[in-house]
């Protein structure tokens, strides 16, 4: 865990006091940071060579979510059984699409309720793949073998012949190849169970869950499309006004609800090396030095600025500052990451501590934390229980 047992008391879950144990960002830094909420999840883990976030946050969320409902110890569920039948859905829609739609590795929260309501979901000791003798999960080359067939498939769409039905099974054969066999029965503490009933087993509502979103060329408090090319599946997101964003992400976490978070982290002021992300007034000052990897799933780019080791005035941000990234391609679709905490600093600027997926080599130990105008400016979306929200939410947008 990332903050001091010896210093700070155990927060149970709902607990709303403030904790007055101050921590830091970095091992230099003047930031002092006071707990006001923060609550358990399981461990910080890498994701690896692969792109696959979504999957990681989303299921650190629902572990967390298990958690709250009082099973302090939950079995951690597989990332890479989502991943893998999400696969299965992709390929099945590009090819309905005659390829118009994206095919990556990339992913958004509502596809892990997809999946578990397709097919269900397993404990990730049972399936695990790609995470043998200690080495980290690598998906370079499933990828680049699963895109190729599916290029050439759809090369033969516009046969007479049309397609030949068999190439689900060449498909799966692939993936079985990369992942392990698909589990279809498995045993797991004394009970036998299919990946459908063991989801059952858990108490996990699918439907209990809803994604919202901020951006003005949407009518507020409606249902959208998110627009974003990871969003394969057309999930659909409530659009509301940014400081209902905010405040929705707060009052979660002041009701004993986790969050989480989707959003653009290829900005200056994202700075994973030093466990915080914000929105300095002056960006120029901020030194960028190398290149961050095409599916964010490490640190990358090195931000050198002193913005991170010293409080710094940030720029306010607006609705219309925060469309006007959007519409200019500025703010971008990178990562999910999984909101478990709300500290403020010495000055009083709120900061929501965040758990990532790329390993626990900075100082706060894979975590770190996010000013309240970062996340104004460059959150996509947040992936939320309904009943986290306050009833005037709730009742804007008819839930």
């Amino acid at each position: 865990m990332l903050y001091c047992s010896k210093i700070i008391t155990a927060l149970f879950i709902g607990a709303s006091f403030l904790s007055f144990a101050q921590v830091s960002n970095a091992e230099d830094s003047k930031y002092e940071f006071t707990k006001i909420y923060r609550f358990d999840n399981t461990p910080v883990e890498s994701q690896g060579n692969t792109g696959t976030c979504w999957s990681f946050s989303a299921l650190s969320f629902l572990e967390s979510e298990l958690i709250r409902l009082g099973k302090n110890k939950p079995s951690e569920l597989s990332e890479m059984y989502i991943v893998r039948k999400a696969y299965e859905l992709k390929a099945d829609k590009f090819i309905r699409m005659d390829g118009k739609i994206n095919f990556g590795e990339g992913g958004a929260f509502h596809d892990i309720p997809l999946v578990i309501k397709n097919f269900g979901i397993v404990p990730k000791e049972l399936y695990n793949s790609n995470l043998k003798d200690g080495k980290a999960y690598d998906h370079s080359a499933l990828f680049s073998e699963i895109n190729e067939f599916m290029q050439k498939l759809l090369s033969t769409a516009s046969s007479p012949k049309g397609l030949d039905l068999s190439w689900k099974q060449e498909y799966n054969a692939i993936l079985d190849k990369n992942f392990g066999a698909d589990l279809q029965k498995f045993k797991w503490e004394g009970k036998t169970y299919s990946p459908k009933s063991y989801a059952e087993s858990i108490g996990l509502v699918m439907d209990n869950y809803i994604s919202l979103t901020s951006f003005t060329n949407h009518t507020m408090h409606e249902k959208c499309l998110l627009e974003i090319p990871d969003n394969w599946a057309w999930g659909e997101s409530y659009n509301v006004q940014l400081e209902e964003l905010f405040s929705a992400c707060e009052t979660a976490l002041k009701n004993g609800y986790s969050v989480a978070w989707g959003a653009d982290v290829s900005e200056k002021g994202f700075s994973f090396k030093n466990g915080i992300a914000l929105v300095p007034e002056n960006t120029d000052a901020i030194q960028v030095e190398g290149k961050d990897n095409k599916n964010f799933n490490n640190a990358g780019a090195d931000r050198i600025s002193n913005a991170f080791l010293n409080p710094t005035k940030e720029l306010k941000i607006t609705p219309e500052i925060r469309q006007y990234a959007y519409d200019n391609k500025t703010t971008t679709d990178d990562h999910g990451m999984h909101i478990v905490g709300l500290y403020q600093d010495q000055s009083g600027t709120k900061f929501f501590l965040v758990k990532n997926s790329w390993g626990t080599s900075n100082f706060p130990k894979g975590y770190l934390y996010v000013s309240e105008e970062y996340f104004k400016f460059k959150t996509i979306n947040i992936y939320i229980h309904k009943d986290a929200l306050s009833p005037e939410i709730k009742g804007k947008l008819k839930l």
